[in-house]
């Protein structure tokens, strides 16, 4: 058996990880990694921690979202910024691309490059920003 690359292990990761969300409207996953290979965090799309999970009590949607879930990539970032765990120069491999609000919250946060999967709801401005940044992603 061939050796899978980094990028084919840390996607597969994410979706591992997405099998542990709570939103049935959107499973995602998502994977930081330092630049040394190494896992720094990992996050899925859920309900805040001690709250009803939208699969034990339906969505809370509002303007077409459900507002109740926390997207894999904060969930991610958060747990670092919670613990004081650095994700400056890291990479984000996440099964879904960024939404614009988690994309900037990458960006802020020092990340260097962001692998996806899937391109759900890719929004300009997003688009925009990431290339702004110059940090490059690419669909797997």
């Amino acid at each position: 058996m061939a050796r899978k690359s980094w990028d084919e292990y840390f996607m597969e990761l994410a979706q591992g990880v997405a099998q542990r969300g709570t939103c049935d409207r959107a499973y995602v996953g998502c994977v930081l990694v330092n630049p040394d290979h190494r896992i720094v965090s990992t996050g899925y799309n859920g309900a805040l921690s001690g709250n009803p999970h939208c699969d034990e009590v339906g969505h809370t949607m509002r303007d077409g979202h459900c507002i109740a879930t926390i997207h894999a990539e904060m969930n991610a970032l958060l747990y670092c910024a919670k613990e004081g765990i650095t994700v400056k120069g890291t990479t984000c491999y996440v099964t879904h691309f960024p939404c614009l609000n988690c994309t900037k919250a990458l960006i802020q946060a020092g990340i260097v490059a962001v692998y996806y999967h899937e391109g759900y709801r890719i929004d300009d401005y997003a688009l925009t920003l990431f290339e702004r940044n110059h940090i490059p992603v690419k669909q797997l």
